[in-house]
């Protein structure tokens, strides 16, 4: 008989088992995408900020935990597993007085050291009836690891990053990672289970953890186990576990390598894609080691903004001053023989300090005033002292300092929606809440988490977490990252059932990420789909989006009348080339720091600041629009390129000079009603181009 010790497995899906006592049902559920109206599917089908939408081929079919096998899983009745061990150091079992809620997790293993940690393996032995039902893959990322979450408020509590390590005394034997055991079940080293384990010698102490690094759902000394919720899609659930687990342990080359590739390409069965896998997670020292001469050319290779300085757009055209020097009024097109493309730029140009931005710092200190401070008295809220508040608007458009952008933003948005201090509180909580909450959307959100912002430095490895910026005076944890915009996106998904999530919360909560912390961005976006317009934009059908279309062409057919009807002749909708730049309020489309100015004009004055930029593109490019030349392709090639302004400070007054307009203003908010009656008559499908 085989002398493998006998050892409690629960695996990621309750598995299928002959017994009398307690039979287990498995029921596959078809979740079913939700419908959308025409209107929506034609928009979509058109709008595309993504080059890569491959279909899903590397998931298995989904399986869902029904009410039977929750039943059978709380009640205890799970298989007994035989797994095969090496014969040498066995792996240290958790204590009773171990606050680790991994299966053989360990700080530090004391009994010996075998050197380089062994890979998980597959060789797991099961019968053949458990086999059959057997719907998890035996990797490391297969099965959930326990993981835990505490409130940040906890300040008594220092969470420790332990190391995860396994001993052996022989390299070409496998060993296996086993799914995490119920914090009630206690196994030991001997064959048979017993109630009461050895003792074993105490762990050494765990190194502590720097402040700040702590993170509040990092924190493994929790008692909150992540688990399938009932109903939950097999893949949603391996992804949001996925996720989970590594926001515990970290991983290696963070903003300087790639990554490995975790949820949308399972981890295989082979010896050499675990040790892979299992070598690419942190162990403790990331965060803290001297950065090496890669890490240094690296950073070195970024602009101010954390981007690297490669081209990552096709269509660089520039987006000249001159026709910006006039403001909107009612003006003919162009000569006909005039060239129907723009002149086009080989790179991004270089990402300059502002000249005069020490100067604009020093004014919006001044400027700006502390209203509420927290215990340790860190301001809060800010806001405008009395004898400035005329010159607020005039600043914003000059462009607000990088330095003073996070607190102004937060007091412009919180002028503009009327969410305080003690609501974004509330807000922090739904955030964490959220994150033990299932979403349909996680599956989507994390095929794009990848491929949004991924020029950044801080969104280039895959399942990263940010970086420490500095420990003096005071640590400053710089967030922003694939995991924080994986939970930011997956609890906003759950704010709006209406809404969900679609792809243009993606680029919008990522520059978010680049000023404040998730729970904060989470907020924000609240904010935004509350008070900003954007839940009328992220409707099925995208309401608001269409709205401003409709406003868009009315200012087109009155100001420029000859590009009104060179869009009729060639039978361009407005549709085709401005709905990515509404529903990503520019992300795409501008290089960043023009989008982080139209950002302030935007959280100053509302999503009207969108229409004057889409109405100053064409405004630029009206005469390559009706010239003789022109044609579908080309002008359609043309409103859809990436626009550099030739000057940022032209652009932005010519915005705020026709927003300044009250006339104009005035004019919108007509036509937004007129749009609204439109809908009501039933007549708005005939009233776009």
């Amino acid at each position: 008989m085989d002398d493998s010790p006998a050892l409690v497995l629960v695996p990621t899906i309750p598995l299928k088992f002959d017994s009398s006592s307690s039979p287990i049902t498995t029921k596959v559920l078809k979740t079913q995408p939700r419908a959308r109206p025409s209107s929506e599917t034609t928009i979509v089908s058109i709008y595309s900020m993504y080059g890569d939408d491959r279909p899903r081929t590397s998931w298995s079919a989904s399986s869902v935990l029904t009410t039977s096998n929750r039943k059978s899983y709380e009640a205890g009745v799970i298989p007994t597993v035989k797994v095969r061990l090496p014969d040498g150091p066995r792996l240290s079992i958790p204590q009773e007085n171990d606050d680790s809620e991994l299966a053989y997790y360990n700080e530090y293993d004391t009994t010996h050291d075998s050197g380089p940690l062994s890979p998980p393996s597959s060789d797991l032995f099961v019968s053949d009836d458990t086999r059959e039902s057997l719907s998890f893959r035996t990797s490391t990322t297969s099965s959930p690891i326990s993981r835990s979450r505490e409130s940040t408020n906890n300040a008594d509590s220092s969470p420790s990053l332990r190391n995860f390590r396994i001993g052996s005394d022989s390299a070409d034997r496998d060993l296996t990672l086993l799914p995490p055991l119920p914090p009630s079940v206690q196994s030991s080293q001997h064959a048979s289970p017993s109630p009461t384990p050895p003792p074993q010698p105490s762990p050494a102490p765990s190194p502590a953890l720097h402040p700040a690094f702590e993170h509040p759902i990092a924190s493994i000394r929790s008692k909150v186990s992540l688990v399938p919720s009932e109903g939950e899609d097999v893949d949603a659930f391996h992804v949001r576990s996925t996720y989970a687990q590594l926001e515990a342990f970290g991983v290696k080359g963070d903003g300087f390598e790639d990554g490995i590739e975790r949820t949308r390409a399972r981890i295989g069965p082979s010896r050499s894609s675990q040790l892979n896998a299992f070598a690419a997670l942190d162990d403790g020292t990331e965060k803290s080691k001297t950065l090496g001469p890669k890490e240094l050319e690296t950073l070195a290779s970024v602009d101010r903004y954390g981007f690297f300085a490669v081209p990552s757009h096709d269509r660089l055209v520039l987006l000249t001053a001159a026709p910006l020097l006039k403001r909107l009024a009612p003006v003919r097109g162009g000569p006909a023989s005039a060239p129907a493309s723009s002149m086009a730029l080989r790179e991004l140009p270089r990402v300059l300090t502002p000249p005069k931005e020490m100067d604009r710092i020093a004014k919006w200190t001044r400027m700006m005033v502390p209203l509420v401070r927290d215990s340790g008295a860190n301001v809060v809220t800010w806001g405008v002292r009395p004898g400035k508040e005329a010159k607020l608007r005039r600043r914003v458009y000059k462009g607000i300092p990088d330095a003073w952008r996070r607190a102004s933003w937060d007091f412009l948005m919180a002028r503009y929606s009327s969410i305080g201090a003690r609501e974004m509180e509330a807000l922090a909580r739904e955030y964490r809440e959220a994150l033990d909450k299932p979403s349909t959307y996680d599956i989507q959100i994390d095929l794009d988490v990848p491929r949004t912002i991924s020029g950044h430095i801080m969104f280039r490895t895959r399942y990263g977490a940010g970086c420490v910026l500095s420990l003096h005076p005071r640590p400053l944890l710089i967030s922003h990252s694939q995991r924080s915009l994986f939970h930011v996106l997956h609890s906003f998904s759950l704010r709006c059932p209406k809404c969900g999530y679609v792809q243009g919360m993606g680029p919008i909560a990522a520059t978010l990420l680049c000023y404040f912390d998730p729970e904060h961005v989470y907020a924000s976006l609240v904010r935004l789909h509350d008070a900003y317009s954007l839940h009328a934009v992220f409707s099925p059908g995208f309401p608001g989006l269409l709205e401003v279309i409709y406003v868009q062409e009315r200012i087109t057919e009155q100001m420029m009348p000859d590009v009104f009807q060179a869009f009729k002749k060639h039978s361009i909708s407005t549709t085709s080339y401005a709905t990515k730049w509404y529903i990503t309020l520019f992300s795409n489309s501008v290089p960043f720091q023009t989008q982080l100015r139209l950002w302030d004009a935007f959280l100053l004055e509302g999503y009207d600041v969108f229409i004057a930029v889409a109405v100053a593109i064409v405004w630029v490019y009206r005469d390559q629009i009706t010239s003789s030349a022109a044609n579908f392709e080309t002008v359609l090639s043309l409103l859809s390129s990436f626009f550099i302004p030739e000057d940022e400070d032209t652009l932005m007054n010519w915005i705020s000079r026709m927003l300044g307009d009250k006339k104009l203003r005035s004019n919108m908010r007509k036509w937004k009603a007129d749009w609204q009656a439109l809908v009501a008559a039933g007549k708005d499908s005939t009233a776009l181009l």
